[in-house]
């Protein structure tokens, strides 16, 4: 199982990193251990001191697909659901200040927080789906999928030409602006329209 990331495929949250919009899916990845379900505490790593949150529309591959045309990308995924990718801001940093790879940043152990509720897409209105996180019970991020730069189809597209898609890989398909730190103690809610989808609790 493989968990594929698309960075700045908002708008805004390109802007607030001071990073140009993208002509293509920006892709990254995440090892399964990186995982972490619903219901479960997330622990505050020690090897950062600026640990920033990012919500985001999650994707489930249904079925193997490579090198897959947009228009029949649909075919290949049938339930969404909503996660975290969590980001050591300060040493993804120092990472791009000496043009390294930033895997560390972001693909470390439980980096990828999950909710346990999947949704049916085949009932979703990908103009009309909201979704935000609060943080102590206040807004932080607020999102629409029809802010996306690049839609789920064109992303499954574009991924597929380079990996094999298989059944259980997940695509965190980006994060909209309002990206911020989180402290231990926070609790972090996310939400689809009205509907909780997750609660985690940093310690």
């Amino acid at each position: 199982m493989k968990i594929i990331c698309i960075g700045r495929n908002y708008a805004d949250h390109a802007k607030e990193m001071n990073a140009e919009v993208p002509e293509f899916p920006v892709i990254f990845m995440k090892p399964d251990c990186a995982l972490l379900k619903d219901g479960q505490d997330f622990y505050y790593p020690e090897f950062t001191q600026d640990l920033h949150y990012e919500c985001e529309i999650v994707i489930k591959i249904d079925k193997v697909g490579k090198n897959i045309a947009e228009k029949f990308a649909h075919k290949y995924y049938s339930e969404l659901s909503l996660g975290i990718d969590f980001t050591a801001r300060d040493l993804q940093s120092n990472c791009k200040e000496k043009s390294l790879p930033w895997e560390i940043a972001k693909s470390f152990d439980n980096s990828a927080p999950i909710s346990n509720i999947w949704m049916k897409t085949d009932k979703i209105d990908w103009n009309e789906l909201n979704f935000s996180l609060k943080k102590n019970g206040e807004e932080v991020q607020k999102g629409n999928t029809n802010q996306l730069l690049f839609s789920v189809d064109k992303i499954i597209a574009y991924v597929s030409r380079f990996l094999t898609l298989k059944t259980g890989d997940l695509i965190f398909t980006g994060t909209p602006s309002g990206v911020g730190p989180v402290q231990i103690g926070d609790i972090l809610e996310g939400f689809i329209d009205e509907q909780k989808m997750f609660t985690f609790k940093i310690k």
